[in-house]
């Protein structure tokens, strides 16, 4: 049961702090598209609980932001987005809790594969999207909008969090201590 709330409470403190972030980049479109403020929390939630939290907190928080706030849009974005974010968590998650040790190696695999695929998911997602509304489809278009515009994003992630990672397993070795 204590797993349990544990696990709710830090999803839901992932899902406020995914619902602020953006704050700090959003008022600038260009760059809040650049530094996926929105992953960052998703990802510290799919190492810190288990995947069915995360992957759920995941799929939410942008679908949330789009009915709150109307950014970003929903249709396609927010849709896309959600199934994007919700394959990070499920896999991020499931590979690291999978790893024979968790380590800051572990989380640098977990990140690298759970971020190919969760783009190349969200690629899908919004090309099925933009298919059924009739919408004129450029591969080169969403694949540049999803991955290309995102590289800013991505290399912070990789800097970013694995460094918290490295600094809650410290925390937690000197609490043992």
């Amino acid at each position: 049961m204590r797993s349990n709330t544990k696990n709710l409470t830090l999803a839901a403190m992932f899902l406020a702090m995914g619902v602020a972030l953006p704050f700090l980049t959003g008022q600038i479109p260009q760059i809040g598209s650049m530094l996926l403020p929105m992953h960052i929390p998703v990802f510290l939630c799919a190492f810190l609980c288990s995947w069915q939290y995360s992957a759920c907190m995941a799929f939410v928080l942008p679908l949330l932001r789009s009915l709150v706030f109307s950014r970003p849009n929903m249709y396609p974005e927010a849709i896309s987005i959600a199934f994007e974010l919700a394959t990070y968590a499920l896999i991020a998650g499931y590979i690291y809790r999978r790893s024979k040790r968790q380590s800051v190696w572990a989380v640098y695999k977990a990140l690298i594969i759970s971020m190919v695929a969760g783009r190349v998911i969200r690629c899908a997602v919004q090309m099925l999207l933009l298919g059924i509304k009739g919408s004129p489809i450029s591969v080169a278009g969403v694949f540049t909008g999803v991955v290309i515009t995102g590289i800013p994003g991505i290399i912070i992630q990789l800097l970013l969090i694995p460094a918290v990672m490295a600094a809650i397993d410290k925390y937690k070795a000197n609490k043992k201590a």
